[in-house]
């Protein structure tokens, strides 16, 4: 498999009351890290993640309403169509996701699938570990969520690019202390 050496796009998205996002830690959107014509994508990102200790936990697409993880990491490839994501909740950002296209989201931020084009895949992954759970956007818990989404571990390597990876680069300078 080819990763290809790409500079990607952060994202850093604070609290709406509802949905804790991750004030300390950038969303990563690497695009185009692999071919996207390639046919055998999924199996490529599987064992991309699983090399830097994400296993593949899933194949299938982003779900059509807010949640976010407050007790794991969460890494998206993109392995077939092309998806906007509405990150950060209902007043978030959106963002296009395209085949080849890793997204990686730290706990707490919301996301959301607004609209696809083409047949979506998607292969999950959570750092070694970490097990996700589903929240949906709550101002009632939303205080003891953004504990738990502060309590999440770093992870210990980058799903694309390892140990010296860009997110391990920017997510340990980002003061967390986890």
């Amino acid at each position: 498999m080819a990763v290809r050496d790409v500079s990607p796009v952060s994202l850093l998205l604070r609290g709406d009351g509802e949905v804790p996002n991750n004030p300390q830690l950038e969303v990563m959107h690497y695009p185009q890290v692999l071919d996207s014509h390639d046919a055998s994508l999924a199996s490529q990102f599987e064992a991309l993640f699983a090399q830097h200790e994400w296993p593949p936990a899933w194949r299938n697409g982003i779900f059509d309403f807010h949640h976010f993880h407050s007790t794991a990491h969460e890494a998206l490839g993109i392995y077939s169509g092309e998806v906007t994501v509405r990150l950060g909740g209902e007043g978030g950002v959106d963002v296009v996701l395209c085949a080849g296209d890793v997204a990686v989201l730290p706990a707490g931020v919301g996301h959301k699938q607004l609209s696809c084009v083409g047949p979506l895949g998607v292969v999950g992954a959570y750092p070694l570990g970490q097990i996700a759970d589903a929240c949906r956007p709550d101002a009632i818990r939303f205080e003891g969520r953004v504990g738990a989404v502060r309590a999440v571990a770093l992870p210990s390597a980058d799903p694309v690019y390892g140990t010296d990876g860009p997110l391990m680069r920017r997510w340990k300078s980002s003061g967390s202390s986890k």
